[in-house]
């Protein structure tokens, strides 16, 4: 022990490794009352780890280019040892990832962990969400199978719709004027090294700006307001090992069962996970019966579709581009929407919840849209969710305001 201490008195003497320690884990004081929704964070950062470590071991066998991309995955799924579990493992934990994220950020928003003084914790998690949705789409493509072919034709083929610089942009997206190996190759470049640095980089200045303001709780009580004569909170406890053993290992083991359950016995999701044209080759000539992205774009593909009128001389497809990426973009800007004078849903009044409730539905009803063939009717209702998703937050600075709060306790309740 003595020669352990000795060494950690060096280290720490030119690298500050128990201070570091110390304040995000031992000495990071966390509320005491955190419940279930305080689960996702960590598991977040757990499917991280293995989509890092999964995709570093498909790399070393798979071929990024469009005569040998497909033919590289039956190659791992069939020839290199354990090449299926390691490719289940990091297909599932695509859609874990964003399963936990949408939850993690659900959580935000029935806690108001974006006001005030966490609006730059939201902003950075926003920058992760946005990161994930590029680095999902740049990973769809890479087997190369029919649907990653057609599905990102789709995608790229929107920026066509910008006036002026669309198809010189949509070109310069592709490398190429059609979908071609060179698209793959740059898809790749970004899908394995640029994204996942910026990803990693927007991470830890996430924890970072959250271990500076502390976390907030489900009463949504700032809990530096009341703290002993050490100056530490009254309603906290250590982050480590209190949370980290008694909280969140536990649901990581759930969790785990959960994923490895469904990576065994139910690895393409009926095909919602890995799409059941993906498992032919890509062909130009052959499109798929329908065209849609996996399910965790699926809303904001309902949302794209939605658009069927011009309007202003502007074309319906780039309108419905402005509503897809205006979805998106409202949610940065959500802590300055809250005009409440709470933070927690527990406190907040009917309207807050009853708007909260309509958003929920018609994000998964615009979800489940966005899966199967357009119809008129399905369309209109389309249309009618994603006016009550924007109505969530258009109205939100008006009915946050005017409605009728319950009081907050002193203290954190249990």
């Amino acid at each position: 022990m003595a020669a352990f201490k000795n060494f950690m008195e060096w280290i720490d003497a030119r690298l500050p490794v128990t201070k570091t320690y110390e304040k995000h884990m031992s000495k990071y004081y966390a509320p005491k009352n955190l419940n279930f929704w305080y689960y996702f964070g960590v598991l977040a950062f757990v499917v991280l780890i293995n989509q890092f470590a999964t995709g570093i071991w498909l790399t070393m066998s798979y071929n990024p280019t469009g005569e040998g991309a497909f033919a590289s995955v039956e190659y791992i799924m069939r020839d290199v040892e354990f090449g299926w579990l390691l490719r289940y493992m990091h297909s599932t934990g695509a859609s874990a990832f964003f399963v936990v994220v949408y939850l993690h950020m659900f959580r935000g928003l029935i806690y108001g962990s974006y006001q005030k003084p966490r609006e730059l914790i939201w902003i950075f998690g926003m920058l992760i969400y946005v990161a994930l949705m590029a680095e999902g789409f740049f990973g769809y493509l890479l087997p190369w199978g029919n649907m990653s072919f057609w599905g990102a034709q789709v995608i790229v083929s929107l920026a066509g719709a910008i006036p002026v610089v669309g198809e010189s942009l949509a070109v310069w997206v592709r490398g190429d004027f059609n979908m071609s190996g060179v698209t793959l190759n740059r898809f790749f470049a970004l899908h394995v090294v640029l994204v996942p640095l910026v990803l990693l980089v927007l991470v830890v200045l996430h924890i970072l700006a959250l271990h500076e303001v502390g976390s907030n709780n489900p009463d949504g009580i700032d809990i530096k307001k009341n703290v002993d004569e050490d100056g530490k909170p009254l309603d906290s406890i250590p982050f480590h090992p209190h949370y980290t053993i008694g909280h969140d290992l536990p649901a990581v083991v759930v969790f785990l069962f959960i994923f490895c359950a469904v990576m065994f016995f139910y690895p393409d999701g009926g095909g919602y996970l890995i799409e059941h044209p993906n498992y032919e080759p890509a062909d130009p000539l052959k499109t798929p019966d329908l065209i849609a992205p996996v399910w965790y774009y699926t809303p904001f593909y309902s949302m794209l579709r939605a658009a069927t009128y011009p309007l202003f001389g502007l074309d319906a497809k780039f309108l419905g581009l402005v509503v897809m990426a205006g979805a998106i973009a409202i949610l940065f800007v959500l802590p300055w929407l809250d005009k409440s004078s709470v933070r927690s849903i527990r406190y907040k009044g009917l309207a807050s919840r009853i708007f909260l409730g309509m958003f929920v539905i018609s994000f998964f009803v615009l979800g489940y849209l966005g899966t199967v063939h357009p119809t008129p009717m399905k369309t209109a209702i389309a249309q009618i969710c994603t006016a009550i998703y924007f109505a969530y937050f258009l109205l939100m600075p008006w009915y946050t305001k005017v409605e009728k709060t319950k009081p907050v306790p002193e203290r954190v309740t249990m």
